[in-house]
């Protein structure tokens, strides 16, 4: 099961051992961001830089996430370097269909339940719903939004590739 861990800056999850590292922190500038996915890149796990393409590419990164109804992964793939990971977050079944079939080599698929470190307007997808997704696609589906270590293993039971989050790496 792929595990990966979302960040900010503050880079709590440094040390969680997860599979992937993405940095989402949109209060920074390019530069403060740069210097922040340096830092990251020295855990040992492949770092995805949240929607900064630039950012990525000038650190080394491993990646790119994307949220929903950003520009197609397509559309990156022809600046990325090889084997350079472009993800999407999506929200619902179909989302993660565009998803596949505009290029991203990932998704994120969520909430699947309710968001543990911040509110959502969205309504919890369920794990029937994160089922369908993972179905849908033949790329990697990581459940999002309320995953504990109570409730990973079901998502997993569901189809889910992984797991994405922020609290259930924190501890």
């Amino acid at each position: 099961m792929i595990t990966c861990a979302i960040t900010d800056r503050r880079l709590r999850a440094l040390s969680s051992g997860a599979d992937w590292l993405q940095v989402r922190d949109k209060a920074l500038s390019a530069r403060e961001l740069l210097e922040v996915v340096k830092t990251a890149m020295s855990c040992g796990s492949k770092v995805i830089v949240n929607t900064r393409m630039d950012v990525a590419l000038a650190a080394g990164a491993a990646g790119l996430h994307l949220p929903a109804g950003s520009i197609p992964p397509a559309r990156w793939r022809a600046i990325a370097p090889p084997n350079f990971l472009i993800g999407v977050s999506c929200h619902a079944v179909d989302e993660v269909r565009t998803a596949e079939a505009e290029g991203a080599d990932y998704v994120f698929f969520g909430p699947v339940f309710a968001p543990l470190s911040k509110t959502s307007p969205l309504a919890p997808r369920g794990l029937d719903a994160l089922a369908e997704a993972a179905r849908a696609v033949r790329i990697p589906v990581l459940a999002l939004g309320g995953i504990t270590r109570e409730n990973a293993a079901a998502c997993a039971a569901a189809g889910a590739a992984g797991i994405a989050g922020i609290s259930i790496f924190e501890n």
